[in-house]
């Protein structure tokens, strides 16, 4: 059984950084993908970025430039350096690992606020 283990979210002003990791544990072999989405109050859930275990890389238009996602394979883990953050970078974000089936973290809230 995957269990995705989610931290680093929190308050923070416009323009601020903050660095997400999600952290995979059980067992797992070759490929998969892992990344980031967002849901906002009143909307669906999006895609931030995606990192495939080839290396290539999946961005929303909102998050290219100010968002890098990168993994440590040798954890299982997954990150998501967001920089500049706007007011409706608010949300929670959802990590993600495509492993034979989808699965989930319990998700983490970003508030960007003044």
């Amino acid at each position: 059984q995957v269990q995705l283990v989610e931290s680093g979210g929190g308050l923070v002003q416009p323009g601020g950084s903050l660095r997400l990791s999600c952290a995979a544990s059980g067992s797992m072999f070759g490929t998969n993908v892992m990344g980031w989405y967002r849901q906002a109050p009143g909307k669906q859930r999006e895609l931030v970025a995606v990192l495939r275990s080839g290396g290539r890389t999946t961005y929303a238009e909102s998050a290219k430039g100010r968002f890098t996602i990168s993994r440590d394979n040798a954890k299982n883990t997954v990150y998501l350096q967001m920089n500049s953050l706007k007011p409706e970078d608010t949300a929670v974000y959802y990590c993600y690992l495509l492993y034979i089936y989808d699965y989930w973290g319990q998700g983490t809230q970003v508030t960007v606020s003044s």
